[in-house]
């Protein structure tokens, strides 16, 4: 069995790790003021916040034509793949996932896995390295799958953004309608609902110092329920500073949990807006094993 991994621009893989697990990274779109960027491709992050603070318009992204998907799994399947997995951000704020579901048959020569994240960003992008890892040891996809979906299961994370008009605008935010209104120093939290894998606001907290230290709070009490090791992330809109302050002290904290620092890139950035800034974490397999 040869076994191809493929993912989206949203798992904010660098160009080491794709080239070192043989991944294969399709750019999503991002639209601002009409033209057409694909993320990690046409635009990096640095450029695209830079030109977000003189857009004219909102911001939108689109999902990667299909047909050049089902050109990539073919192409995939003549040179010798005979099963793909391809991970993709959460169905709940794209349709891609449902859309390649639909179109899978039309590929000839290869099975066609497509795994739903139920999330994105380096969470996303941990699931993509598990999958590509366990396929370099030749582990069949189905296992691999199961692997996936028990990682996948340890996730978790907490949002603050600084407000929620992005997520509002973008439609990506499911319970939107107590949150607005008066939001001039309310930092909103949000996390991806356990149930329904949507992007909730679940508190409302009165200014920046707050929110970091309720996001603490919570942090350690989801640390305290697990008993196997894990890694945590760091994942910031445009804001390295902030990133690497909270790592720091977070790091001094938990000297035992590994802190790495990710970034919401130009699609995400697009829903969260700039200067969100979130923790979130897995179980930590390098040290389970």
């Amino acid at each position: 069995m040869k076994i191809a991994v493929v993912t989206d621009s949203t798992a904010y893989l660098s160009d080491e790790q794709v080239a070192a697990n043989h991944i294969h990274v399709v750019p999503i779109p991002v639209i601002l003021d009409g033209t057409v960027y694909d993320e990690g491709k046409d635009i990096t992050t640095a450029e695209y916040y830079e030109k977000l603070k003189t857009a004219k318009t909102f911001p939108s992204t689109s999902q990667p034509p299909l047909g050049e998907m089902i050109k990539l799994y073919n192409n995939l399947a003549n040179e010798g793949y005979d099963t793909i997995i391809s991970i993709h951000l959460a169905s709940t704020i794209s349709g891609f996932v449902k859309t390649l579901q639909t179109a899978v048959d039309e590929v000839k020569g290869a099975r066609v896995i497509v795994y739903d994240s139920r999330i994105t960003v380096m969470l996303m992008g941990w699931l993509v390295l598990e999958a590509a890892n366990l396929a370099n040891q030749g582990m069949d996809a189905d296992t691999i799958v199961e692997h996936l979906d028990a990682l996948r299961a340890t996730e978790d994370e907490y949002f603050i953004v600084n407000d929620l008009q992005n997520l509002v605008r973008g439609g990506r935010l499911s319970n939107a309608a107590g949150f607005i209104g008066g939001m001039l120093k309310i930092k909103p939290l949000l996390t991806f609902d356990p149930v329904s894998d949507k992007i909730v606001a679940f508190e409302k907290v009165r200014s920046l110092k707050k929110a970091y230290a309720r996001v603490e709070t919570l942090f350690a009490e989801a640390i305290d329920k697990v008993d196997y090791p894990v890694r945590a992330l760091i994942i910031h809109a445009n804001d390295p500073e902030a990133a690497e302050s909270w790592q720091t002290k977070l790091q001094a904290e938990y000297p035992d949990i590994p802190f790495e620092i990710s970034y919401f890139g130009p699609v995400i950035g697009t829903h969260l807006g700039e200067k969100a800034i979130a923790i979130a974490w897995a179980q930590d397999l390098s040290r389970t094993n």
